[in-house]
């Protein structure tokens, strides 16, 4: 199992770390040691002193593919589900300047955030305007719907699968809204698909 992730895929994102807005979709992969055990806090890593939340929406692939056509893509996943890319900023920003792979900043341990259930697209009556969010400390921090997407559910799939075969179980985490920020020890996440809570991570 591989977890993919999009960067840069909803405009203001984009804007508000300074990126371009992509003309294709933008992918790095995280391993599964980046998982988050659930129930488990995430304990800050000594080495960053800015790390920042980033709630998406996950695809979970349930069907073996290479090269997928955009308009097959469907038949590729029946079930979303919510979690959180953990950045450390800091490093990010630092490897970037250097020209250098972001693996340090994305893919460590504890990094990625999965949801406790993966709900059947049939439930959603508009699974282009899929809404979900986060809220930090009971408040509010990322608002966002799938439909504000630059590239939607499908056209990642297709674009991904040219480069990479997807497997059953492959996670595909699809970007993260405007509203991400930093956390400190203490702090409470939780995130929110429609008003189905899906995940509480206790920061430490």
């Amino acid at each position: 199992m591989k977890i993919i992730c999009i960067g840069r895929n909803y405009a203001e994102h984009a804007k508000e770390l300074g990126n371009n807005v992509p003309t294709e979709p933008v992918f790095f992969c995280k391993p599964d040691s980046a998982i988050l055990p659930r129930s488990n806090p995430l304990f800050i890593p000594e080495w960053t002193s800015d790390l920042h939340y980033e709630v998406e929406l996950i695809i979970k692939i349930d069907r073996l593919g290479k090269n997928i056509e955009e308009q097959f893509a469907n038949r590729y996943y029946s079930s979303i589900g919510l979690g959180i890319d953990f950045t450390a900023r800091d490093i990010q920003e630092e490897q970037k300047k250097k020209g250098l792979p972001w693996e340090k900043a994305k893919a460590f341990d504890g990094s990625a955030v999965v949801g406790k259930d993966f709900i059947d697209l049939n439930e959603f009556s508009d699974r282009t305007n899929i809404r979900f969010s986060l809220k930090k400390n009971g408040e509010i921090v990322q608002d966002g719907s799938s439909a504000d997407m630059i590239f939607n559910f499908d056209k990642v799939i297709a674009h991904v699968s040219q480069y990479m075969t997807l497997k059953i179980g492959d996670l595909i985490f699809t970007g993260t809204p405007s509203g991400v920020g930093p956390v400190k020890i203490g702090d409470t996440l939780e995130g929110f698909l429609g008003e189905k809570k899906m995940f509480r991570v206790n920061i430490k």
